[in-house]
């Protein structure tokens, strides 16, 4: 295991990553009620920069017309995704678009949590940590681990997801052995929720101990 890059009297970046029904909102959930920490979701800051009044509204209408909009002038998610099933390659246009703008939004809270050094912790989640360069703004990338069989069971479970369906996901997500290869600290969450806060608890005992007191 790598030395921690974390330390006491700053508010450490901690990315969070790892594949789908890995449990990463149960980690997540857990850190923010424990630990003096913020979370922030990535896919929460994509929808919102697409509202009116964020830069990429105007970039996104600009680009898919204004029959993308619903009654109160709004992108609308539903007409949205049908102009980009009609037309495939704006996909990427639109990702480009979205991707650069919430890294900015993300970057610019970090920035005024770190001015304020309220917090012991700012956690920034997303599926594409890695591979939207975030190792670079962040102090430390986690990786939520859950082997493949857990999260099969459990997306069936949460979400009705098919085998197929979970085939095509997982097929578009990195191997376990690239995750790793990022990432400075593993939690194991393939077996009960306990076992993994015990983790957390380890990885950052010094400051609950803090927190607690």
């Amino acid at each position: 295991m790598k030395q921690s890059k974390l330390t006491t009297g700053k508010t450490n970046i901690i990315g969070i990553t790892g594949g789908v029904g890995a449990g990463k909102s149960t980690i997540l959930s857990y850190i923010q009620d424990n630990f003096n920490a913020m979370v922030i979701y990535s896919d929460q800051v994509a929808n919102d920069i697409k509202k009116k009044g964020y830069p990429a509204y105007d970039e996104l209408v600009a680009l898919l017309g204004p029959e993308v909009l619903g009654e109160e002038g709004e992108i609308d998610k539903g007409k949205m995704a049908e102009a980009i099933f009609k037309d495939k390659t704006l996909l990427d246009k639109v990702n480009n678009v979205l991707h650069p703008a919430v890294n900015t939004f993300i970057i610019n809270i970090i920035d005024s949590e770190r001015a304020k050094g309220e917090l012991d912790f700012v956690i920034v989640e997303a599926a594409l940590l890695i591979e939207n360069g975030y190792k670079d703004i962040v102090d430390e990338l986690w990786y939520v681990y859950a082997d493949e069989d857990i999260r099969r069971q459990r997306l069936k479970a949460s979400r009705g997801y098919s085998d197929e369906k979970i085939d095509g996901i997982l097929s578009k997500q990195l191997s376990d052995a690239e995750f790793r290869e990022h990432c400075d600290f593993v939690i194991d969450n393939s077996r009960s929720e306990e076992e993994a806060y015990k983790q957390i608890d380890n990885k950052l005992g010094e400051w609950k101990k803090k927190w607690q007191v």
